[in-house]
């Protein structure tokens, strides 16, 4: 089998041990402020960008192996998704957690991407100006090297208010 310059292989996890596996994941879509309030208030066309982005989110991380060429197939315990917001931007996190022999830093990383992707999709006819940006892993834990955090500064979400019902 060749290992060259040229060659690509997915990595043998098969000696790994089994623990539990997370990664956390952020990113924004950035937009007019307009477009924002509209996808934060529900008012778009196409209907609720939030719901719809915790979804596509979802769905993604579960998909990853299929979209990442030489990602593992897994079978994942957990996709946490939050959706938050600043004036002219979307801010995205994916928690994702696994029991397995490889991380799960790919899920998190695609479930944010499909995330903004959705938005960006719901509100494009209003502002096709937006761009999806600053995607990276936040923070890791478990499996043999050990967890990492992403230096500089945490993402800090701003959840929107929701009215408690009566």
């Amino acid at each position: 089998m060749s290992t060259g310059q040229n060659s690509i292989r997915m990595i043998d996890v098969g000696a790994k041990p089994v623990s539990l596996r997370m990664a956390r994941a952020s990113g924004r879509l950035v937009g007019r402020a307009e477009t924002i309030a509209a996808i934060r208030g529900g008012t778009l066309a196409k209907g609720d960008a939030v719901a719809a982005a915790r979804l596509a989110g979802v769905m993604a991380a579960k998909k990853t192996s299929e979209i990442v060429p030489l990602c593992h197939p897994l079978p994942l315990d957990a996709v946490e998704m939050e959706i938050g917001f600043e004036p002219e931007a979307v801010v995205i996190e994916a928690v994702v957690r696994a029991t397995a022999r490889t991380g799960v830093e790919m899920e998190a990383l695609v479930a944010v991407s499909a995330s903004a992707l959705a938005i960006y999709d719901m509100a494009k006819s209003i502002d096709p100006g937006m761009s999806i940006t600053a995607i990276h892993l936040e923070e890791k834990a478990g499996g043999v090297r050990g967890d990492y955090v992403r230096a500089g500064d945490p993402v800090q979400l701003q959840r929107p208010v929701v009215a408690e019902e009566p």
